[in-house]
């Protein structure tokens, strides 16, 4: 690993190792009995945003174990990819211990787990980023897509779970969304990395085609199959917060914004801002209660660690990102592992 030649990827992967939870630490003492006084609406939301979760996470699981981290050849970013599949696997433990916890009939439990055959408003979401796991289209379109589908496809529903918050309800499962969403985002934001860096980027207007389309899946699904309006958002509102994610990735990604819209929902950057504050509180008090003496005492007795590396400064001119697809897409078989999903079964 070391000497590292990508010292700006390697910062995101020790961020993101910084960020570490499992799914013990998410008590769900508190959820039960607000479970209880929400409305059939209100639960009928909910239920189809976990299936959602739960599916699409099985989704980023299989392109990053089967695409990018076999495709990608420098070992910083492959640490991050190892990283975020042990992550994503704690995101999908999350998610079906919530809908156990929630769900006490065993057929609706079912179908909530298998939600990419049995409910169309999953599936469509489902559909948009299986068609890009597939080597046919290049590495390029293929990364521009996947920070779409954590970056856009995630967005209104980390939102609706956000207000869920706001109202005071359902602790263990806002607390997990907070965990969750920060690390959406920062699987997001190592996509642009890494797009930044190719040296042929995609046309503006085959990224804005692409983001325009995750864009209108992800309102369709929160706005229209789902009706966010159940949990007592408004829709017009909800729309204007996905356009301005969207903008806000493609400003990330270097391209230039199609919608220009606000946020109109300034609470979300509060709640976000408070949650890694609380997080990180709460990790300070944990490590205070364990007995360090001992791992103290090893620690002088053997030297110690010396200190902490020292600040990155920048990338080294003329290194190239991949050796397979920085000039040209490589070609292959579709991905297979969602054939049944990209047919419609």
């Amino acid at each position: 690993m070391f000497p590292l030649q990508y010292p700006e990827v390697w910062e995101m992967y020790k961020k993101h190792e910084a960020s570490f939870w499992t799914a013990e630490e998410i008590d769900l003492a508190q959820d039960d009995k607000d479970w209880a006084t929400l409305n059939e609406g209100e639960q009928h939301f909910v239920k189809h945003v976990l299936a959602f979760f739960a599916a699409s996470d099985g989704i980023v699981l299989e392109n990053l174990a089967v695409h990018f981290s076999t495709e990608v050849q420098i070992p910083e970013a492959r640490a991050f990819y190892g990283f975020q599949i042990a992550m994503e696997n704690i995101h999908s433990e999350t998610y079906s211990l919530l809908i156990q916890q929630y769900i006490k009939d065993p057929v609706e439990k079912d179908s909530l787990f298998d939600s990419i055959h049995t409910m169309p408003a999953v599936q469509q979401k489902a559909l948009w980023a299986v068609q890009w796991m597939n080597r046919e289209s290049s590495f390029t379109e293929r990364l521009v897509a996947f920070a779409a589908v954590e970056g856009i496809l995630f967005s209104g529903s980390f939102c609706a779970l956000f207000w869920l918050k706001k109202r005071g309800l359902m602790p263990g499962l806002t607390f997990s969304n907070e965990l969750i969403s920060r690390d959406e985002g920062l699987h997001a934001d190592f996509a642009c990395l890494l797009y930044g860096m190719l040296e042929h980027k995609l046309p503006e207007d085959v990224v804005h085609e692409m983001i325009r389309g995750a864009v209108e899946v992800e309102r369709e699904f929160i706005c229209g199959a789902l009706s966010c309006d159940l949990i007592g958002m408004n829709k017009d509102l909800m729309t204007q917060y996905i356009e301005f994610v969207a903008d806000r990735l493609l400003t990330a990604l270097g391209h230039g914004k199609i919608f220009n819209s606000s946020n109109p929902f300034d609470w979300m950057e509060m709640i976000s801002l408070q949650g890694k504050t609380n997080f990180f509180e709460k990790r300070v008090g944990e490590y205070q209660k364990l007995d360090l003496n001992g791992l103290v005492s090893g620690l002088k007795e053997g030297g110690g660690h010396g200190g902490c590396l020292e600040p990155f400064d920048g990338l080294r001119a003329g290194q190239r990102l991949l050796t397979s697809e920085v000039l040209s897409p490589l070609s292959g078989r579709p991905f297979s592992g969602w054939a049944d999903v990209a047919q419609g079964a």
